[in-house]
């Protein structure tokens, strides 16, 4: 095989087949349409004289030659791409850079003050632009690099995009210090009497406390719907209703707000909350200090 006659694109082709398992994927990943893609890998198949790669119910599985020749094209891309790249680094004491960050309440509240306190040290002339974060969009939004990072509670499943969880939570419950019907313990007999304020969110969601009740039969009583966490211990504070909400962000509002906190009275699972962000930035050295300095102060918390 002379180099110098072959397409060394198709070897581009060929590696990211054999990591996506999947021509669409391939071709997503690539930023190129699955035909092209399949043309690729026919003259590739040609040249080589082999199949490289079979349909399966586990997707394009490599033959036996592709296996051969998988780590040697995929190290041979890896330094070209570090080549291209160059030995680049970021000087974060005097960058001047703007990074977008799409979050819900609960990463403005529990996550970015304390972070963005530590980052006007750190890197005193780095600037934040804080967007809310809305799921219809965020993929196109962080593929087209309108958006940076973002927090949720959600990973993105196509492999493009980067997810790292850097936590998890758990529930707890806020009441008022006066309030009439409750002590320090909340029992689930007093919790299901209460009047609550919950989240609202998409018709076909429901909040995790409320799945966790209806595997026992039972439902809370639901009062108020409010479109923020913010507005959940404004309206705990003066009345006598109750909210539930992630552990961390409860114990913020708790000393802000001086209300009474309560451990949920029945098993709840954990559940995560992840930084995501495209594979197009990888690399980026400002964003990878800046994504992992993010990651290690969440993981802090």
């Amino acid at each position: 095989m002379n180099l110098r006659t072959l397409d060394l694109n198709l070897l581009l082709v060929f590696d990211a087949i054999h990591g996506e398992r999947s021509i669409s994927k391939a071709a997503l990943k690539l930023h190129l349409s699955q035909p092209t893609v399949s043309n690729a890998l026919a003259r590739l198949r040609e040249r080589l004289g082999d199949p490289l790669f079979e349909r399966s119910a586990q997707g394009m599985l490599p033959t036996a030659k592709a296996k051969r020749l998988a780590d040697p094209i995929r190290q041979a891309l890896t330094t070209l791409e570090r080549g291209l790249r160059g030995d680049e680094t970021f000087d974060f004491a005097q960058a001047d850079r703007e990074f977008v960050i799409a979050v819900e309440d609960y990463g403005e509240a529990v996550i970015l003050p304390g972070f963005t306190r530590w980052l006007a040290e750190a890197a005193p002339k780095l600037r934040l632009r804080i967007r809310a974060e809305s799921s219809a969009q965020l993929k196109a939004e962080l593929r087209e690099g309108a958006v940076d990072l973002a927090l949720d509670y959600f990973a993105l499943p196509e492999s493009v995009y980067r997810n790292k969880c850097v936590m998890t939570e758990t529930l707890m419950s806020l009441s008022r210090p006066g309030h009439p019907e409750l002590g320090e313990r909340l029992s689930l007999e007093q919790y299901l009497e209460q009047r609550h304020i919950v989240l609202g969110g998409p018709s076909n969601a429901r909040p995790m406390i409320d799945l966790a009740l209806a595997k026992r039969g039972l439902q809370r009583r639901i009062a108020v719907t409010v479109p923020h966490f913010i507005s959940m211990p404004l309206l705990v504070q003066s009345t006598d209703m109750i909210c539930t909400l992630p552990r961390r962000m409860a114990q913020l509002y708790a000393d802000n707000f001086r209300l009474r906190l309560h451990a949920v009275p029945l098993r709840t699972p954990q559940f995560p909350v992840y930084i995501m962000w495209h594979e197009s930035l990888e690399a980026d050295a400002g964003h990878q200090w800046f994504r992992n300095h993010l990651m290690a102060f969440c993981q802090g918390l």
